[in-house]
């Protein structure tokens, strides 16, 4: 499997899990609106996930080293997580921690997968 269609797929499993986490925050686990809250979060992880994952397996493309691949995708990982961070719950607080540690690891990851587990491009 090239290192892009790795990191799309893999991304996109991985934003799910990451999105899972908020459950772990007491003021979302806790919600009446907990079902309506949790598939906006799913959706959006999913959706960062997936983004994330294409542009660390374009970048596994073009870069062949495990150390780079991984500081990649820690980078692009705490980039869209802060992002994500930086928007606020309807009550107006934001979960910086609960958003930026979960997204770092799954970058982390999909840095070690697409490096390690992808089909090099073809040698022209």
């Amino acid at each position: 499997m090239s290192k892009p269609v790795l990191g799309l797929i893999l991304g996109t499993v991985l934003g799910i899990f990451d999105g899972l986490t908020a459950l772990l925050e007491p003021d979302i686990a806790t919600s009446p609106e907990v079902g309506s809250a949790m598939t906006g979060i799913l959706l959006g992880s999913s959706v960062k996930g997936l983004l994330a994952g294409l542009i660390i397996g374009f970048f596994a493309r073009k870069v062949t080293s495990l150390k780079s691949g991984l500081i990649f995708g820690a980078l692009v990982g705490l980039a869209l997580a802060t992002l994500v961070a930086a928007m606020p719950d309807p009550s107006g607080k934001h979960y910086w921690l609960q958003i930026m540690i979960p997204g770092t690891i799954v970058g982390l990851i999909l840095g070690y997968a697409t490096q390690k587990y992808g089909r090099p491009a073809a040698a022209h």
